[in-house]
C-alpha cells in the first residue's frame, strides 16, 4: 500500500511536469521505456545492488535509457537515490490512469464467462460509457466463475449483473426466508 501511495505522488509530479512541459506523449513513451529496461532483471538488479556506486549506475542507466528525455531520466536517477526503482511501474500504471482522466477516457474492466466478440465489446463501450457520462475503454476478461451476465468495473463503480451474484442473492432471499419460519 505504501509503495501505491509512493507511486501515486510520482506519478502525479510527472503528469504535472508532463502537463506544464506539454510533453504527454512524451513522458509517456519514456516511461514505458523505462518499464521495459526495469523489467530486465539483470538490468534491475545491478540499479538496486549497493555494491554499484550512484555514477557506476547513473552510467548504466543513460546507456539503456539515452533517449529519453532529461526530466525522465532524473527520475529514474532520483528513485535509484531512494532505492525505490521497483516502483516506476507503478509509476508508469498511475501516470496512464490519470493521462486517461485528463484525455475524458475511463477504463472498464468487463469480466464474463465466455469471450466477447468485437461487436459485444463495442455494444458495451456505448452502455457504459453512457452510464458513466465519458469515453470507456473496455478491457474484457474471461471468468467462468461468473457463470453468465457481466461485471463491469468503470468509474469507481461496481456493476454487477453476472449470474453468480444473482444465484448467491436468490439463496440469501431463500434462507431468510426459512429463518421466519
Amino acid at each position: 500500500m505504501v509503495r501505491k501511495a509512493y507511486a501515486r505522488r510520482y506519478a502525479q509530479a510527472v503528469f504535472e511536469l508532463a502537463l506544464e512541459g506539454k510533453e504527454l506523449e512524451r513522458w509517456q513513451a519514456d516511461l514505458q521505456k523505462m518499464v521495459g529496461a526495469i523489467g530486465e532483471a539483470d538490468f534491475l538488479a545491478a540499479l538496486e545492488s549497493p555494491k554499484l556506486k550512484f555514477g557506476d549506475k547513473n552510467r548504466l542507466l543513460a546507456g539503456v535509457l539515452g533517449d529519453v528525455s532529461p526530466l525522465a531520466l532524473n527520475l529514474a536517477r532520483l528513485l535509484i537515490t531512494k532505492n525505490a526503482v521497483g516502483i516506476i511501474g507503478d509509476v508508469a500504471a498511475e501516470y496512464g490512469r490519470l493521462w486517461d482522466s485528463y484525455r475524458g477516457i475511463e477504463p472498464a474492466e468487463v469480466i464474463t464467462a465466455v469471450p466477447l466478440d468485437e461487436r459485444d465489446v463495442q455494444k458495451l463501450t456505448e452502455s457504459l460509457g453512457a452510464i458513466v457520462g465519458k469515453r470507456v475503454v473496455v478491457k474484457p476478461r474471461v471468468d467462468p466463475g461468473v457463470i453468465g451476465g457481466i461485471v463491469a468495473r468503470v468509474g469507481g463503480k461496481l456493476l454487477d449483473g453476472s449470474t453468480r451474484s444473482k444465484l448467491a442473492a436468490l439463496k440469501r432471499e431463500l434462507v431468510g426466508v426459512e429463518g421466519r419460519r
